[in-house]
């Protein structure tokens, strides 16, 4: 163990864990089981703070929107961006709500194909050198050259033994610097790190409901995982899916034609997409729907979303719509599923 590693003791118990230096305390306490809270991992959600009740840190990103300077004043923390510089004792409350289904790991990869879903959207393969396995829904870590700090991405596929692949799917966002290193610094046969799994948004194979997925953007990713998670299941085969897709226009339409290879489309699986500002010829496109995807959801599926495990994943003026609809049909957040991306 390198004599830069720390230990970090949780107040109030024996529970400790180390910390390497090129780590973070909240991944570290991951990668050891500890159930540590936390949602975006990239500083902009603020669930994983934690007190410094003694010892050293840095945090790597002082700026991140969720660290104020009323935690600085307090000696609170954000455990994705917190590096320890001596051993330390934090108070955190872990919740078995946060504990990892697999212990996240990291790897190195080689990216081996993209291809392009819509004008703005590719989807990107990677193959590991070890094995790397996760739940349908999760997302991970990508270290990408030329970028400070990791981006965070879910997975669309699924894994299969011994999980040594991992596809995402994403959209191209002007002037960002982490979709730019995708779409035009990495290159076939390049390497990268990726660090994972992470996310609380997964499919929930024990949940004898039927499930919609309701999805916005590269929010496709994680929800064309679940799809296809949900279509080999043999715990979930008595259930159905409803997959919702909104769309600006009928150029971003995307997810159809990966749902349409999956045993029990059109009859357990259905599809549906809707087009919020629709342009003109969009009468002949693959949409059936204009208007906002959480509306969709309301007007096609009603009360009955109360029965189901709901996911979504999208934009975050998307999210909130979602939210604000399933409170006013006083639906329990127990069955909603979805992980904080800014």
């Amino acid at each position: 163990m390198s004599e830069l590693t720390h230990c970090i003791t949780l107040e109030g118990g024996d529970v400790t864990f180390s910390c390497p230096p090129d780590d973070t305390i909240l991944r570290s306490a991951l990668r050891a089981g500890i159930a540590f809270p936390y949602e975006c991992n990239v500083g902009a959600c603020g669930n994983c703070k934690f007190q410094l009740v003694d010892g050293e840190l840095q945090q790597r990103w002082a700026e991140a929107p969720a660290w104020s300077d009323k935690d600085r004043e307090r000696g609170r923390f954000l455990g994705c961006q917190s590096v320890p510089g001596s051993a330390c004792t934090i108070k955190v409350r872990p919740s078995a709500l946060y504990a990892p289904v697999h212990r996240p790991r990291r790897v190195a990869a080689t990216l081996t194909q993209s291809r392009p879903i819509t004008h703005d959207i590719h989807e990107f393969h990677f193959s590991l050198d070890e094995p790397l396995p996760f739940e349908p829904g999760q997302y991970a870590l990508l270290t990408l050259p030329g970028v400070t700090g990791v981006r965070a991405y879910s997975m669309s596929n699924v894994a299969e033994a011994p999980a040594l692949t991992l596809q995402f799917q994403v959209r191209r966002v002007p002037g960002g610097k982490g979709t730019a290193a995708l779409f035009e610094g990495l290159q076939p046969g390049m390497r990268i790190e990726i660090d994972g799994p992470y996310g609380r948004a997964y499919l929930r194979r024990d949940a004898q409901r039927d499930i919609v997925c309701i999805a916005g953007g590269s929010g496709l990713a994680p929800m064309i995982s679940i799809a296809r998670g949900f279509a080999f299941d043999p715990n979930l085969q008595d259930t159905k899916l409803h997959f919702l897709y909104g769309a600006r226009t009928s150029k971003d339409i995307c997810g159809r034609d990966m749902l349409e290879v999956l045993p029990g489309f059109g009859e357990r699986i259905q599809f549906h997409a809707v087009v919020s500002t629709p342009e003109p010829g969009d009468a002949d496109a693959t949409a059936s729907h204009t208007g906002f995807v959480h509306e969709l959801a309301d007007t096609l599926l009603g009360d009955s979303l109360r029965d189901m495990e709901i996911y979504f994943a999208g934009p975050p003026a998307m999210g909130e719509a979602i939210q604000r609809m399933l409170l006013a049909r006083k639906i329990s957040f127990d069955r909603v599923h979805f992980d904080q991306f800014y």
